[in-house]
């Protein structure tokens, strides 16, 4: 049998690690490639808006790349 001796330190930072990657897998496999429940890129674009999250250049990125996008052409 081989034995690897780590500090307690270590131990804890490969423990979190691990647990991070878990999560992201959980998540990952769940919801992360659902569709949008809407093709009308200007009803995404208006809730965005409504937000006051986002600024005037990123909504207007976004805009230009829903125009682009072939999921929400018409």
């Amino acid at each position: 049998m081989n034995t690897v001796t780590i500090t307690k330190t270590q131990y804890e930072g490969l423990k979190r690690q691990a647990e991070a990657y878990r999560q992201i897998i959980s998540v990952a496999s769940t919801d992360l490639f659902v569709p949008p429940p809407t093709r009308d890129a200007k009803k995404v674009i208006s809730a965005m808006r409504q937000t006051k999250r986002y600024s005037k250049a990123f909504l207007d990125s976004v805009e230009r790349g829903l125009a682009r996008s072939a999921y929400f052409r018409k």
